[in-house]
């Protein structure tokens, strides 16, 4: 199991802990991105920090303290000085003690080795429902009304198909076709050995986001849609101009991509461990799989080029998810921290 960090924290009644590192959830994967609780959202918790604040509303605001565990999740919680002290001192020694030089290479030089592994290693257990996309993305759905017409939807980094097939499965739309692929070639196994895969629905194939080129099943400015999820975060910095070259010739004039990703200071990052630090906010996992923490501005950034002849992009939403999941049986406060984006290609 791997080990806590956890804050304590002065409280009159009861003693609260806060936690940085929940045990028994395996979060080493882009799938298992999201600690769900028995309590469902009904309203987006994404808060759009390029518009006014009172713009987006999450389904459940913290206004009392004292109620904090009367239900399992709040939307929006503002950290006290204390607990920004406690991250800072977390990536601090985090910079303090990163992963050797020598040992660092292999992470760089054999990604996709270790996505394979994993995939090996779970086969299809990691795959869920991600019953958050019809609120934050609804866009993705209209593409399946009866009469939405001709769509193409691709997903990168499709891992188990977990946005594929619950689209398709639901879809009253003939006309839609899902593009599905992941550099990890286990991972595309997973997908084509589901009995739920079409072949005249959907597509699956290995492809790196990272790639010189577009994929050769998908012709320029055809996609209306592509799916970004958990997914930018696993290239390394270097890697994610070429990302957005390609995402934006796939897509059609006023295609978009959805995008969710891990945010700075999540939970995630906070609890690694010395030795996992390749270089700033870029992290190895125990796995060998690796993850980036992005903030909104680093996001709005790689979307948007002062270049005039480089890909443009309108930024629609550049979001942040900051949720207080906690345990009411066991007191504990848990912190996450996920950015959300919607970028429609000029």
């Amino acid at each position: 199991m791997r080990s806590e960090a956890v804050m304590q924290f002065k409280h009159n009644k009861p003693p609260v802990r806060h936690l940085f590192n929940r045990p028994k959830v395996d979060h080493s994967s882009r799938q298992s991105h999201l600690f769900m609780t028995s309590e469902k959202k009904n309203q987006s918790s994404a808060l759009d920090v390029t518009q006014d604040s009172q713009s987006t509303f999450g389904s459940r605001l913290l206004k009392d303290e004292d109620a904090v565990f009367e239900h399992n999740a709040w939307d929006h919680v503002d950290w006290d000085e204390e607990q920004e002290t406690y991250a800072q001192s977390q990536i601090q020694r985090h910079i303090n003690s990163p992963v050797p030089e020598e040992e660092q290479v292999q992470y760089y030089t054999q990604p996709a080795e270790y996505w394979n592994k994993f995939y090996e290693k779970n086969e299809n257990r990691f795959f869920k429902d991600r019953n958050w996309l019809r609120i934050e993305f609804p866009e993705l759905f209209h593409t399946t009304d009866e009469n939405a017409g001709k769509k193409t939807v691709f997903e990168v980094g499709c891992g188990a198909g977990n946005t594929m097939f619950p689209l398709l499965q639901q879809s009253k739309n003939s006309e839609l076709f899902v593009y599905a692929a992941d550099f990890s070639s286990t991972a595309v196994e997973v997908v084509r050995s589901n009995p739920n895969y079409d072949t005249s629905r959907s597509l699956a194939f290995v492809w790196d986001l990272a790639s010189p080129d577009i994929p050769e099943h998908i012709e320029p400015g055809s996609l209306d849609i592509i799916v970004l999820i958990f997914v930018l975060s696993a290239l390394t910095p270097e890697q994610w101009n070429q990302a957005v070259v390609n995402m934006h010739k796939m897509l059609k004039p006023g295609g978009i991509i959805l995008f969710r990703d891990y945010g700075r200071y999540d939970l995630a990052q906070l609890r690694f461990k010395e030795k996992r630090l390749l270089k700033e906010n870029f992290y190895i996992r125990g796995d060998g799989t690796r993850v980036y923490f992005f903030t909104p501005e680093e996001i709005a950034t790689i979307f948007s080029f002062s270049d005039e002849t480089g890909p443009r992009f309108a930024i629609e939403q550049n979001a942040v998810d900051r949720r207080l999941i906690v345990n009411r049986s066991r007191k504990l406060k848990m912190y996450r921290v996920w950015l959300q984006g919607k970028f429609r290609k000029l």
